[in-house]
């Protein structure tokens, strides 16, 4: 067995567990205020967030996903569907640790994302970012999303270009004019 095949099976991808709301916050933060200069109000933002996600979790409509290698925080990605049903799923949170990037890890948990998506019958998934995030960029267009929206933005303690990207799952769930 090579070294590919025993990393890959070193490599987990779970669900919430005690614990995780903390450490996806912790890296939201951290990373962002590192290599972005975000301040306070983007970790008050996703804590809060991410709080209401998990405490309304509803399994049927949202998902959760950690990357766990070699039994440490990896990373994450969401799908919030329960709140932007007229919008189709929301993905979010989607982000690894620095020395896990590259590695393969972000694809497997967006594949995982979309592959709930379609699995829940959703007819779109879309997912707000900002300018500047290329590698991530690089992943949400290979999986089929495209932007669809951009426009200057003034949060986080900064300017930002906030940016809108669109996938179509056809044949999917899409919500009728005037329905609940």
């Amino acid at each position: 067995m090579d070294s590919m095949e025993s990393r890959e099976q070193e490599l987990v991808v779970r669900g919430y567990y005690p614990g995780v709301i903390g450490k996806i916050t912790d890296l939201h933060a951290v990373y962002y205020h590192e290599h972005w200069g975000f301040d306070q109000s983007f970790e008050i933002q996703v804590a809060k967030e991410l709080s209401e996600f998990v405490k309304s979790f509803d399994p049927s409509r949202d998902g959760l996903w950690t990357a766990m290698s070699d039994g440490a925080f990896a990373g994450s990605v969401a799908v919030d569907g329960s709140r932007w049903s007229d919008d189709g799923a929301r993905l979010r949170w989607f982000i690894l640790e620095p020395e896990h990037q590259g590695k393969g890890i972000g694809g497997r948990l967006l594949a995982e994302a979309v592959l709930f998506c379609r699995m829940k019958g959703f007819g779109r998934i879309f997912l707000w970012t900002f300018e500047g995030l290329d590698v991530a960029r690089h992943l949400y267009e290979m999986a089929g999303f495209r932007l669809t929206q951009e426009h200057e933005v003034d949060q986080w303690g900064g300017r930002i270009r906030e940016q809108r990207f669109d996938m179509a799952l056809p044949g999917g769930y899409k919500k009728k004019a005037g329905s609940g």
